[in-house]
C-alpha cells in the first residue's frame, strides 16, 4: 500500500509541476532540472545529474506513449515504475535539507492535484 501511495505522489506530483510551470505543456528534461535547481537551490553538478535522469525518463515515456496506442490505463500502469525509479534516483542526489523539500513539493503537488486537477496554474 505505501509503494502505491508513493507511486501515485510521484506520478501527481509531476503531472501538476509540469502543468502548472508549463501552462500544460509538456516541459522539456531541460526545463524540468532548471525547476528543480531554483526550487531546491541545487548545485551545478546535482542539476547536471538530475538533467540526465530527466532526459532518460523523457525518452522511456516516449516509448511508454507509443507502446500504450492511446490506452491511458496501460501507460499510466507503465509509467508509475519509471517515474518511481527517477524520483528515487534524484532523491539519493539530494542533501536530507533538499530531499526534505523535495518531499514537501511533492506532497503540495498531490493535494493540489487531489483538490481539482491542479488548481488552475496559480501563481508560477
Amino acid at each position: 500500500m505505501r509503494k502505491f501511495l508513493l507511486m501515485c505522489c510521484i506520478l501527481l506530483g509531476i503531472t501538476a509541476v509540469s502543468r502548472a510551470q508549463g501552462g500544460g505543456q509538456r516541459m522539456t528534461p531541460e526545463d524540468r532540472a532548471k525547476n528543480l535547481q531554483t526550487q531546491l537551490k541545487l548545485t551545478d553538478d546535482q542539476t547536471a545529474k538530475v538533467l540526465a535522469i530527466y532526459k532518460t525518463q523523457a525518452t522511456k515515456r516516449d516509448s511508454i506513449r507509443t507502446a500504450s496506442n492511446g490506452d491511458r490505463d496501460a501507460m499510466r500502469a507503465a509509467m508509475m515504475p519509471l517515474m518511481q525509479a527517477s524520483n528515487a534516483q534524484i532523491k539519493a542526489l539530494l542533501t536530507p535539507e533538499q530531499a526534505a523539500a523535495y518531499q514537501k513539493m511533492q506532497e503540495e503537488n498531490r493535494a493540489r492535484m487531489q483538490q481539482g486537477g491542479g488548481g488552475g496554474g496559480g501563481g508560477n
